[in-house]
């Protein structure tokens, strides 16, 4: 199958601000639209092929009828005809709700899901702003839950400043944040499980504090301070470089000022490109699509090689 682009789902959220119209290009009318989701087969939230002969289908139908075809063998021995990979574009114009995630054991037991590891790839900026992620110092549950009562939780966050290329790991029970001004790529497990457990005690549009999970998030926060977040990735141009290896995804990242041939024949795997500066077109053995910052394409597992043609690109590129 050629590579695929799909109609991104946006999502409205309080937080949301115009950066993915403004920056991204994204075809926008709200003023708060948070999140642009590129790839999901969460019910409900289902995405659509939106070019080539297959525009209208559904990636859940492709994977239904064709799983080795689109998934890679490895992948489908693993999760079956669940796509494990959500990916997703967010503007934060205000503060995120600090929040967690559970893994994959926890959240099978309580909500029949995977848990939620993810990473985020900073696509841009504004100047001072930063993100919470994990807390400042060790802390007891005690500690913790004796914050929230007396309304200091803030004292505990750990604050990172942030600017673009700027990329975070983050493991199930890390407490995190994206803040204020910030535009990101993020690339998680298949999974929408959050404990929100700070909200800055904003209300929403019919003047309701939104619901928080502080107890279920009590048995998921890892509650040491780590220094395992930050990652530090080589930027050599025209090379892939590596970002993460998790058991839950392989992210690249490629900066690129000619064109690349890659072989991936032995991958057994799906790969995903974000384009994240720049525009690019990327082929394989029976089409192509054209790729510009803020877009996403799909290369099924069936592919043998993929050429990227550009003069000037940085993707993200994601297998499992």
């Amino acid at each position: 199958m050629y590579p695929l682009k799909f109609h991104p789902i946006l999502k409205e959220r309080l937080w949301g601000g115009t950066k993915l119209k403004e920056v991204l290009g994204k075809s926008i009318e709200s003023d708060i639209t948070g999140e642009s989701w590129e790839l999901s087969t969460v019910k409900g939230d289902i995405s659509v092929v939106s070019n080539g002969d297959l525009a209208g289908t559904s990636l859940q139908e492709l994977i239904d009828e064709n799983p080795i075809r689109v998934l890679g063998k490895s992948v489908f021995e693993r999760f079956g005809k669940e796509f494990p990979i959500l990916i997703k574009f967010i503007d934060a114009k205000q503060d995120l709700s600090i929040q967690l995630h559970p893994n994959d054991e926890l959240a099978k037991k309580r909500h029949d899901s995977f848990g939620k590891t993810e990473m985020w790839y900073i696509m841009d900026a504004d100047q001072d702003a930063n993100l919470i992620v994990g807390f400042n110092k060790d802390v007891t549950k005690e500690e913790y839950a004796q914050s929230l009562e007396d309304d200091t939780l803030l004292d505990l966050m750990n604050y990172e400043s942030v600017q673009e290329g700027d990329t975070f790991f983050i493991n199930t029970g890390k407490i995190h944040a994206i803040g204020a001004g910030v535009l990101l790529a993020e690339i998680q497990q298949t999974s929408d499980v959050t404990y929100r457990v700070f909200d800055f005690n904003r209300r929403d549009k019919e003047g309701n504090l939104r619901e928080l999970h502080t107890e279920m998030a009590l048995d998921a926060i890892d509650y040491e301070r780590k220094d395992d977040f930050k990652v530090d990735y080589p930027t050599v141009k025209d090379k892939v470089n590596t970002m993460v290896d998790c058991p839950y995804f392989k992210t690249n990242f490629l900066e690129l000022t000619a064109n690349m041939d890659q072989d991936i024949a032995d991958r057994d795997s799906f790969t995903i490109y974000m384009c994240v500066g720049g525009k690019a077109t990327i082929s394989n053995e029976t089409g192509a699509a054209e790729i510009q910052r803020g877009e996403t394409v799909l290369v099924l597992a069936d592919s043998n090689k993929v050429i990227i043609s550009t003069s000037g690109a940085k993707l993200l590129e994601v297998t499992i």
